[in-house]
C-alpha cells in the first residue's frame, strides 16, 4: 500500500477511536466524579509509553544523539508556544492563551486540536518507513488511548448542558484532526527521509509535553491522585505490552 495512504488511514483509525469513547454517553451508565481522572490517567499512560518506546527510542537508534534530544525539546516548546497564542479552554484549568469571545465549546474544540495534532503527526511519521510492526503498534496505541480520551471530552460537554448527540459530534470533530496531522507527518517523513528520526523526536516531545502539562495535572483533581496514577500506570503497561508483542 502507498505509504502516504497507509499513514493517513492509520491516523484516521486512531482519530475515529475518539468517537468510540464518546459513544459511552448512549449507554445509561452513571459516571462518578472519578471517571474523568481515570480516563485521563489511562490515556496519559498509553500516550507517554508510545512517546518513549515507539518514537524517542527508535529516533535515538537512527539519529544523532544531541540533535534527537534537541528536537525532542523543540517539540515541547512548539506546543507550549501554540498554547500561548491560541485561545482554548480546559475543563479544569480554564481558559489559556489570549482573551477570546469564542464560545466555550469552540474553545474546548481548539484545546483538543492542539492536543490531537501531535498524536496524528506521530502516527503519520511512523508510517513514513512503511507498514512496520512499530508503526502498527503506535497506531493501535493512539487509537486505544483515544477511546478513554473521547469519553473524557464528551462527558464534561454533556454535563455542561449539551445534548448527547452534540457532545458525541464534537468528540468526533476533535478526532478528525488526527488524519490531517497524519497526512502531514507521513508526507514530511517521505519527502525528507533523512530527517525522519528528528520528526519522530519532535512528535515525541510534543506528546510528552501534552501528557505532563495537561493530562496529568487535570487528572489529579478532587482527591483523585491515586486513581489517576494507577490508571496511568495501567495505560503505560498496556502500551508497553503492545510495543513488545508486535
Amino acid at each position: 500500500m502507498n505509504k502516504i495512504l497507509s499513514g493517513f488511514l492509520a491516523s484516521l483509525f486512531a482519530g475515529l477511536a475518539t468517537t468510540i469513547g464518546a459513544l459511552l454517553l448512549l449507554f445509561r451508565i452513571k459516571f462518578g466524579s472519578k471517571s474523568m481522572p481515570l480516563f485521563l490517567g489511562l490515556s496519559g499512560g498509553i500516550m507517554f509509553s508510545a512517546s518513549i518506546f515507539s518514537l524517542l527510542i527508535p529516533a535515538l537508534e537512527t539519529g544523532n544523539l544531541i540533535l534527537v534530544l534537541f528536537t525532542f525539546l523543540i517539540g515541547a516548546v512548539f506546543v507550549d508556544f501554540v498554547d500561548s497564542v491560541v485561545p482554548h479552554e480546559h475543563f479544569i484549568k480554564g481558559l489559556e492563551g489570549p482573551a477570546s469571545k469564542l464560545k466555550m465549546v469552540s474553545l474546548i474544540l481548539l484545546t483538543m486540536v492542539i492536543h490531537n495534532f501531535p498524536e496524528g503527526m506521530a502516527v503519520g511519521v511512523s508510517f513514513a518507513k512503511g507498514i512496520t510492526p512499530a508503526a502498527i503498534s503506535l497506531a493501535v496505541a493512539i487509537g486505544l488511548q483515544n477511546i478513554p480520551e473521547g469519553a473524557a471530552v464528551a462527558l464534561p460537554l454533556f454535563s455542561l448542558g449539551l445534548s448527547k448527540s452534540r457532545a458525541i459530534f464534537i468528540s468526533f470533530l476533535t478526532g478528525m484532526v488526527e488524519p490531517v496531522a497524519g497526512f502531514f507527518g507521513v508526507s514530511l517523513g517521505i519527502l525528507f527521509s533523512k530527517l525522519l528520526p528528528y520528526l519522530m523526536a519532535f512528535a515525541s516531545g510534543a506528546m510528552v509535553y501534552v501528557v505532563s502539562d495537561e493530562m496529568i495535572p487535570e487528572s489529579h483533581t478532587q482527591g483523585s491522585e491515586k486513581i489517576a496514577t494507577f490508571s496511568f500506570m495501567v495505560g503505560f503497561v498496556i502500551m508497553t505490552l503492545l510495543d513488545n508483542l508486535f
